[in-house]
This record gives C-alpha cells, sequence and structure tokens, in this order.
C-alpha cells in the first residue's frame, strides 16, 4: 500500500496511523533515502534530481510484497507507472494549506529555482493536480470508509 500526494500533504503524518490501523510497520521514502545515502534529500534533489529520482523509484521496487510505504511529493509525477498494481492511497491537501506550509518551511529543496516561491508552489501544485488525476488511487476519504465498514465493523 502507498500513501501519494502533494508535498506537506501530511503523508508522514498519517504514516504511524494507517500502519497502526493495518497493523503492519510503515516506511517513509523519503526517511529511508536519506538514511541510507546518509545525505539531506534537499540537497541531494538540488545536486543531483536525476540519481535522487532513480534510487526512490529503486528502493519502491525493492520493498517486500505488502508493504506499506509514503512516497515523496514528486514520486506520483516521475514515476506513475511504478505504482502499477499498488494500491495507492492520495492524501488530499487543498491549496491554501499546501501554501501555507510550503512558505512556512524553509527546509524542503526548491524545485522551480528560475522563479518565486510563489510561482513554483502555484505551477507545482497545479501540474501536480492534473498528474495525480491520471494515476489510479483511492480517496483518504474512501479507504477510511471501506476501512471502518469492512475490517473494523
Amino acid at each position: 500500500m502507498v500513501l501519494a500526494g502533494h508535498r506537506s500533504a501530511g503523508k508522514t503524518r498519517l504514516l504511524p496511523v494507517v500502519s497502526q490501523l493495518l497493523g503492519r510497520p510503515g516506511l517513509d521514502l523519503d526517511v529511508e533515502l536519506e538514511r541510507s545515502s546518509g545525505r539531506p534529500l534537499k540537497t541531494w534533489v538540488a545536486e543531483d534530481p536525476k540519481s535522487f529520482r532513480a534510487a526512490e523509484r529503486q528502493t519502491l521496487v525493492e520493498l517486500p510484497p505488502g508493504s506499506l510505504v509514503a512516497v515523496g511529493g514528486g514520486f506520483l509525477s516521475h514515476h506513475p507507472d511504478a505504482l502499477a498494481g499498488m494500491f495507492t492511497v492520495l492524501i488530499p491537501v487543498s491549496f491554501e494549506t499546501y501554501r501555507e506550509r510550503l512558505l512556512a518551511d524553509t527546509s524542503r529543496p526548491r524545485l522551480r529555482p528560475g522563479v518565486t516561491l510563489e510561482e513554483e508552489i502555484a505551477t507545482v501544485f497545479h501540474e501536480r493536480e492534473a498528474l495525480h488525476a491520471r494515476v489510479p488511487t483511492v480517496s483518504l476519504v474512501d479507504f477510511l470508509r471501506t476501512f471502518w465498514r469492512e475490517v473494523a465493523p
């Protein structure tokens, strides 16, 4: 099972909750990549985005079947085919919340250094919204409704 969505959508915060609901361990892909590479993602993405994206995909592919993983905000747009056959839950976030969180969080890497942060936020959000709409996902609300109706009556 994959938790996906925009940067700052809350995937990392929800991972332990979903992990507890399902009774299985969860892995934050960004945390694992940072641990295994020994370098901060902000630096890696800025200096060598191609190798970061390759490692991101490879790490997901190598996870055992049945794993619960939260992927980074750019995963769906860079690797939509890597999620084929995986149960993917899309974590929603409004544009306003996304904008507020990214403006407040200076630890995240810039994705479009040639434009203002405000322009980057708007452009990336809307581009990724269009991409998210094309990838087969289940909404978080639908997942929770099904879970409570069928698994935890």
